[in-house]
């Protein structure tokens, strides 16, 4: 018995030294807690009951330069369904009316929203998916159907809301307007105009500090926030959405028309390089049309015949040789270091000007133009081509603009054949934009603009940035270079390639072009044609530049040239910008007094001042619209005869005027 005592003595020992331990092992937990540890625990305590909470700021819109809404911010929602969340008795009174409710609003058979529901309650399914990308106003509506509205914690509705970005307008242009995003590892990526301007149009994010409370639920501590968010600007861009529309079905209808691989076409505005029209579309699988890549931007390839006014340009600014210089054309075929330069015309042009080789296009002519006035000192004319900005990007805001190539005297590649390919636009490489500021510079009397894309930061009607007309080159060769080179291009369309687009009701000036691409690969079996038509209107006083390129047409008909394919594009677009759009034209002098006029008012006043109202007066000779209305001011009744002026009237003057008789007048 005492050895048993003395065992549990032992024991209550152990135990109550364990006991010990454990309470010394809490004493200094709790000091490491308190002294040690605690500002990281006091931070973890805090960051899960009290935390700050982003208010995203409202995304700020674009629109185009006549008010029109391009892209803005809307609320998107989604709803799912907690099927645990509402008792039996309110889940069974009202999963009928609701499944009626969502078959009105979504289209879909009650039955089928009914057997979900009770599905989802059975399967105690806390996230069933009822219906995602509903608008602000079919969201309130499902808000207060039955059971939903009784909220999330009785009817079981769960809200999440997204911000997306809508184009009013639809697919127009939307390749240039843009987009931002994230891309799948988390980066920021985006492409035009939402992109380039986003500094501007995504403002800044504010912040409220929230508290949690029972439930999950999360309550403001103070009633005004950490920091008040900032919302986006919006931008205005110079796209003129009348223009755009046009520009768009003309390019799609020739796209569609020609079974086209993609194109693009731009119109700028001459003076100020505003672009008032950008579309690019590329053909799907299924050979319909959409914005794809900005092909105006981002492509660059060999330009072919439309790089012929580079050539004229710099020859007539050097004074090498004139308009008036002839050529052979060597029966349509020349050769250089035993490679052939040919014309597109089986048989050439005979001798022919140096103006009309440029009017019919004639590649062997302008080639033998450049390369006989500069093979000994090509880096002369290579100067002229970069000074003209030609060999380097435009410098765009728009993200992904695609890089010139021109090649150089002093690269290793150059060879015998650089100069007179460069002549007809092979072996160089630009984009549609960069060609069209080019000609647009010719168009604006030798000044080079920068293609202009956004005219404006606004916040309301507060005007927080403006973008001016950029100058690029203030003279790009001389006054009397262009005068010549706008002649030329005017008589392309009057009775050169493009003499098919001619109308006498408005001028047009521009060159067609040509290209063959991928010759090179594949022994030439991939071989296609890049049509193009680049030029401006008015011809005398030009108001727009424009430009048109059309990859890979349909060659079936052999019907593939910049005339046929491109250049309607550029003509729909002209004629229907000064067909349809308002008329602006002001009368001139129009307080000016004509004499003829004054005179016979003055005979007219006169006589019926003159006039008794008793005696009837003498209108013969008088026009019959006079007539009638001085016998209408004495209250007489007129029946008139034939047209003209008053040769005969059934009373004659004098008499005495009876009110309730009708004179009869024969005009003639």
């Amino acid at each position: 018995m005492a050895v048993e005592d003395k065992n549990i003595s032992y024991r209550i020992y152990l135990v109550a030294f364990v006991v010990f331990l454990m309470a010394i092992a809490i004493v200094i937990k709790l000091t490491n807690i308190q002294w040690v540890e605690g500002d990281y625990y006091r931070k973890l305590a805090k960051e899960r009951t009290v935390r700050n909470f982003v208010i995203p700021a409202n995304k700020g819109n674009i629109y185009s330069a006549d008010g029109s809404l391009l892209a803005t911010s809307i609320p998107n929602y989604e709803i799912r369904f907690d099927a645990v969340a509402p008792k039996a008795e309110a889940f069974e009174k009202n999963v009928k009316p609701l499944a009626d409710s969502l078959a009105l609003l979504l289209g879909k058979p009650s039955g089928f929203f009914l057997n979900e529901l009770q599905k989802a309650r059975a399967n105690k399914n806390r996230y069933y998916l009822v219906a995602r990308d509903l608008s602000y106003t079919e969201f309130v509506k499902i808000k207060g159907f039955p059971l939903f509205k009784l909220g999330a914690y009785k009817g079981g509705i769960i809200i999440e809301q997204e911000t997306v970005r809508e184009h009013p307008i639809g697919k127009i242009a939307e390749r240039t307007i843009g987009y931002e995003r994230r891309n799948s590892n988390g980066t920021p990526d985006g492409k035009g105009i939402e992109w380039a301007y986003r500094k501007y149009l995504n403002g800044k994010d504010g912040k409220i500090l929230k508290q949690k409370i029972a439930k999950g639920q999360w309550k403001p501590i103070r009633d005004v926030n950490e920091i008040d968010p900032q919302d986006g600007y919006d931008v205005i861009s110079t796209i003129d959405v009348f223009i755009q529309d046009i520009a768009h079905h003309a390019l799609l209808k020739q796209l569609e028309e020609y079974q086209a691989d993609h194109g693009c076409v731009v119109v700028m505005e001459t003076k100020t390089g505003k672009i008032k029209a950008i579309s690019n579309l590329g053909r799907d699988l299924d050979g319909s049309y959409y914005e794809t890549t900005n092909y105006a931007v981002a492509e660059s390839h060999e330009p072919g015949s439309t790089y012929k006014l580079v050539d004229l340009m710099t020859l007539l600014e050097d004074k090498k040789i004139d308009t008036s210089a002839v050529f052979d054309s060597h029966g349509g075929v020349i050769k250089y270091s035993g490679k052939s330069v040919r014309d597109s015309h089986t048989g050439g042009y005979g001798k022919i000007s140096l103006a009309r080789g440029f009017e019919v296009s004639s590649n062997t002519v302008m080639v033998q133009a450049v390369y006989n006035n500069y093979k000994n000192n090509p880096s002369e004319f290579v100067n002229h081509v970069n000074s003209y900005g030609l060999n380097k990007c435009l410098g765009l805001p728009i993200k992904g603009e695609g890089k010139p190539f021109v090649p150089q005297p002093t690269d290793k590649n150059w060879s015998n054949v650089s100069l007179p390919w460069m002549a007809f636009g092979y072996g160089v490489s630009i984009t549609p934009l960069q060609t069209l500021t080019f000609y647009n510079s010719v168009a604006n009397m030798g000044v080079m603009v920068k293609p202009q894309f956004v005219s404006e930061i606004k916040e309301w009607n507060r005007t927080i940035k403006k973008y001016d007309t950029e100058v690029i080159n203030p003279k790009v060769c001389s006054l009397e270079t262009i005068k010549k080179l706008k002649a030329v291009l005017l008589n392309v369309v009057k009775k050169g390639t493009a003499a098919k687009l001619y109308s006498k009701d408005f001028s047009m000036a521009g060159k067609t072009g040509t290209a063959a691409a991928n010759y090179r690969t594949n022994g030439g079996a991939d071989k296609y044609y890049i049509s193009s038509f680049v030029g401006y209107f008015p011809a005398e006083n030009p108001k727009y530049s424009c430009i048109v390129v059309v990859h890979k047409p349909n060659t079936a008909n052999n019907n593939y040239y910049g005339v046929d394919v491109a250049g309607p594009v550029f003509k729909r677009i002209a004629q229907k910008i000064f067909t349809d759009a308002p008329s602006t034209n002001e009368i001139k002098n129009i307080d000016r007094k004509i004499l003829k006029q004054e005179n016979d008012y003055d005979s007219y006043y006169a006589k019926s001042q003159k006039q008794q109202s008793s005696v009837v007066p003498d209108v013969k000779g008088m026009s019959g619209m006079d007539a009638v209305a001085l016998f209408g001011n004495l209250g007489v009744k007129v029946k008139i005869i034939g047209v003209g002026k008053v040769k005969k009237q059934s009373i004659q003057a004098g008499e005495n005027l009876d009110k309730n008789t009708t004179i009869t007048l024969e005009l003639s």
